[in-house]
C-alpha cells in the first residue's frame, strides 16, 4: 500500500502555479507553503475521483493530466540531484535532467493506475509548517484521510524556487529521496547516468518504493 499511497503523493501536484499567468505565479511565491498544499491537493483529489471513468478508459488522458501538473509542481531536477547523490556530483545539467525525467516517466508508467483505485473519498489535512535548516525550505506536515479508514502521514519538502515546488516526499517516515538514492546506487556504480536513464525509460530498471503493511 505504501507504494500506491507515495503515487498518489507524488501526482499531487499541490504546489501547482499557472503557466503564463504573471499574477498567478507570484501568489504561488508568496502564499503560505502549507496553504497551497491543502488547496491545489484538494483541487487535484476531486479532479481524479471526477474523471475516474475517463481516466479509466483512457490511460493517455491520466498521464497527461498528471505530467502535466508534476512539471509545474515538482522540482525534478533538483531532486534528480539528491536521488544521484554522489553520482551526481560533476554531472551536467542534460545528464541530470535525462535522469530526472526518465524517473518521473517509470513512476507514472508503473503507478499512475494506481491513482484510480483509491475509495473513501480521500482529502487532505494540514498539521503544520517547519522551516529547513539552512534556509533549505519548508516541511509542510499533512494527513491523508480516507473513510473508514486510519491517517496516513505525508510530509511535503518544498523550496521557493519560481514558486513553492517539491522535491521529496516521505510517506509513513519513509523518504523518497532516500529510498530513490539507495535503490539506484549499485545500478550508478556500474553505470553512467545516461545509462541508467535510458534502462528507466525501457523498463528493463524499475523504480521501486518501498512498500508497507497498509
Amino acid at each position: 500500500m505504501k507504494s500506491l499511497i507515495l503515487s498518489l503523493a507524488l501526482a499531487m501536484p499541490l504546489l501547482a502555479t499557472v503557466p503564463g499567468h504573471a499574477q498567478a505565479q507570484q501568489a504561488a511565491a508568496t502564499a503560505a507553503p502549507g496553504k497551497l498544499v491543502v488547496d491545489n491537493g484538494t483541487r487535484i483529489l476531486a479532479t481524479l475521483q471526477q474523471r475516474r471513468a475517463e481516466f479509466q478508459k483512457d490511460q493517455a488522458a491520466l498521464k497527461a493530466f498528471i505530467d502535466g501538473e508534476l512539471r509545474t509542481s515538482f522540482d525534478r531536477e533538483y531532486a534528480a540531484r539528491l536521488v544521484l547523490g554522489v553520482h551526481g556530483r560533476g554531472a551536467s545539467d542534460a545528464d541530470v535532467k535525462l535522469f530526472a525525467d526518465a524517473m518521473a516517466d517509470n513512476l507514472m508508467q508503473r503507478y499512475g493506475t494506481a491513482l484510480l483505485s483509491f475509495e473513501g473519498k480521500p482529502r487532505i489535512r494540514l498539521k503544520s509548517e517547519t522551516p529547513l535548516p539552512g534556509n533549505r525550505g519548508v516541511k509542510v506536515a499533512t494527513e491523508l484521510l480516507r473513510d473508514g479508514a486510519d491517517p496516513i502521514p505525508v510530509d511535503y519538502y518544498v523550496r521557493n524556487n519560481g514558486g513553492w515546488k517539491i522535491f521529496d516526499v516521505m510517506v509513513e517516515g519513509v523518504s523518497y529521496v532516500q529510498t530513490f538514492r539507495s535503490q539506484f546506487d549499485g545500478p550508478l556504480r556500474q553505470k553512467s547516468i545516461a545509462q541508467v536513464a535510458a534502462e528507466l525509460r525501457n523498463g528493463s530498471l524499475q523504480s521501486a518504493p518501498a512498500d508497507g503493511a497498509r
